[in-house]
């Protein structure tokens, strides 16, 4: 039986994620957040809650083990987070690990977006989504980088992706698109291994976001 460890659990997508994943297969999971009482756990035989902060890696020492797949679902320090989880993948070996994080990592994304992104979401932000990317891309951990456009409450699941050296396609992405791609990967994570995912929705290259990246929450 598959067993998937969620770091940042209360993020909308990762909620997402755990509802299909509850619905759809058998999986056990592992959720780690900050504050255990924001979840309602409705499988208690599959659903184990830990509170505590990714950033802490005894805590991470604790619930890696036996785990089969890490999906990160995180904000803030991001170079400090991704280093702290791939030391701690390290010490105690997951086959894979599923990082979702915005557009942009390699310049990869056109103008007007391109340039957009960057003014909104800031340089040194920016710069340190590159930096968590480069520390993963660096190690000896199998995994998969998901580089969302800008995500959207939109229910409809329609995606095309783009891979690491070709440019980047669309503006806007549904978070049930992002799902829909990380069940995939969790079905089929070696058909994945390494690889660094643009994803966005097909038609929508000139369709500026009209709010602040910044306020988005995955």
């Amino acid at each position: 039986m598959t067993k998937v460890l969620i770091l940042g659990a209360n993020g909308r997508i990762a909620r997402i994620v755990e509802q299909r994943l509850l619905a759809e297969t058998d999986v056990q999971l592992t959720l780690v957040l900050r504050n255990a009482g924001r979840l309602l756990v409705t499988s208690p035989e599959r659903e184990t809650v830990i509170q505590g902060d990714v950033s802490d890696s005894q805590l991470l020492d604790t619930v890696m083990p036996n785990q089969d797949i890490v999906y990160a679902n995180l904000a803030g320090n991001m170079a400090l987070l991704a280093q702290t989880i791939i030391t701690s993948m390290n010490r105690n070996p997951v086959p894979h690990l599923i990082w979702v994080t915005g557009s942009g990592l390699y310049h990869e994304t056109p103008n007007p977006f391109g340039a957009w992104v960057e003014q909104v979401v800031g340089h040194a932000a920016k710069n340190d989504t590159r930096h968590a990317a480069r520390i993963i891309e660096s190690s000896d951990i199998p995994a998969t980088i998901i580089r969302a456009a800008y995500m959207t409450d939109d229910t409809k699941i329609d995606y095309e992706l783009t891979y690491k050296g070709e440019r980047f396609k669309g503006t806007m992405i549904s978070r049930a698109s992002i799902v829909d791609l990380i069940m995939k990967i969790i079905a089929e994570p070696t058909a994945y291994e390494n690889t660094s995912l643009g994803i966005a929705q097909p038609g929508t290259d000139n369709m500026l976001p009209q709010v602040k990246l910044m306020a988005q929450h995955r």
